[in-house]
């Protein structure tokens, strides 16, 4: 490649080939840990440059724990064990503390890549100088059929509602749920604000201008977080489409799965994740977020009860028996999230949510969670 510089002087720059190239992967849980070896094995199997592996095994199953063991032996990776369940945000900085590299990549645990993936993303870093580069990423089976993300925008804007100005989140992301064979000729290389950190390269520098990853977002908004401080920092994202994953979810079948899954999306933690990003950012409380808060226990339900009532029921679910299944699983729910703050011995932490003057009386998290259902269900029962 040859650049012309200052005063027509021409120079050839030889760009440094991906067999040379300083990478690092950290694979970290994500809901589930039924996928972990299929996942694994793609890497190995559709990466075609060298890479250091670095894998966070946190509270997965026996069975799961020795096959690891085995891989790590087999392939020659660091494989560090927490006996707990962690966050996400945890085993990612967990991971980042023993990287070296130039780049790094976080990926979760049920991610199943396509043959030339890594190399990829490394060359659009190399050709773009970008801080951060994103695959397409897909969704479910068949692999890499079914668009999740393209990447996305993001940024924090200001309005006026009633005289008093707002700080907003906006967010869109790019061609999600839609064919990959219907959107062919959309798919390209592009700039963005937003991208996941289920799968993501990053230039390891970046962290020295904007720290490790916030692990006071337990659950949510971490990708947002930090894609929001790489832009501040004055850095490019980027998503290359010609560098596939697809995202292969999971269904809790056993104790070990339906643990980590039940207090990944609990209320407790999806709660004070978006308090804390809400003041984090200095953001004001509007339809997005009250959305979110209403939706509180989502991904459980459509997982988890749903389905189980469905198979009970093999036929509609009468409007009792959905109530009495949501209260009973919500306290299940809540008794593994204490359970787990409990070993930890470090309760979940009173947080003052924003816009209330430091002199209120401010509730817990687990009274905060009470009052809003309490509230929403008058709500409810008032509307109908």
């Amino acid at each position: 490649m040859t650049a012309t510089l200052a005063h027509g002087v021409s120079q050839t720059v030889i760009a440094p080939s991906p067999k040379t190239a300083s990478l690092s992967i950290i694979v970290s849980p994500r809901d589930c840990f039924s996928y972990i070896q299929q996942s694994l094995e793609s890497l190995y199997r559709h990466t075609n440059i060298p890479f250091k592996l670095i894998y966070i095994d946190a509270g997965s199953p026996r069975p799961i724990q020795k096959y690891l063991a085995r891989a790590a032996a087999k392939y020659d990776f660091t494989l560090i064990r927490s006996d707990r369940f962690l966050t996400p945000n945890q085993a990612r900085n967990l991971g980042l503390s023993q990287v070296t590299t130039d780049y790094v990549v976080f990926i979760d645990n049920d991610i199943h890549v396509s043959s030339g993936w890594l190399e990829t993303l490394w060359q659009c870093a190399q050709e773009t100088g970008a801080a951060i580069v994103c695959p397409l990423v897909c969704m479910g089976k068949p692999l890499h059929q079914h668009i999740h993300l393209a990447g996305g925008e993001a940024r924090i804007f200001m309005d006026i509602k009633d005289e008093q100005i707002r700080r907003r989140l906006y967010k869109r992301s790019f061609l999600s749920h839609r064919a990959v064979n219907t959107v062919k000729d959309q798919l390209c290389r592009r700039a963005c604000d937003f991208a996941e950190l289920r799968c993501l390269l990053v230039k390891r520098d970046i962290f020295e201008q904007i720290g490790y990853l916030d692990e006071r977002l337990l659950s949510t908004q971490e990708d947002m977080d930090f894609c929001l401080s790489v832009s501040r920092a004055g850095q490019q994202i980027f998503c290359e489409a010609n560098s596939v994953v697809t995202h292969v979810p999971q269904v809790p079948r056993c104790w070990s799965d339906l643990a980590y899954f039940m207090l990944r999306w609990s209320d407790a933690w999806e709660v004070e994740s978006l308090m804390h990003f809400q003041q984090k950012w200095d953001m004001d409380m509007d339809q997005y977020f009250l959305q979110r808060y209403k939706q509180l226990g989502y991904c459980r339900r459509q997982t988890v009860l749903y389905p189980l009532l469905h198979s009970i029921t093999r036929k509609g679910i009468a409007p009792w028996l959905e109530s009495l299944a949501m209260g009973l699983e919500r306290r299940l729910n809540q008794a593994i999230a204490d359970r787990h703050a409990r070993l930890l011995n470090n309760r979940i932490r009173e947080i003052i949510p924003p816009r209330i003057s430091s002199s209120a009386r401010i509730p817990s998290v687990g009274k905060w969670l009470r009052c809003f259902r309490s509230t929403t269900a008058r709500h409810h029962s008032i509307s109908h």
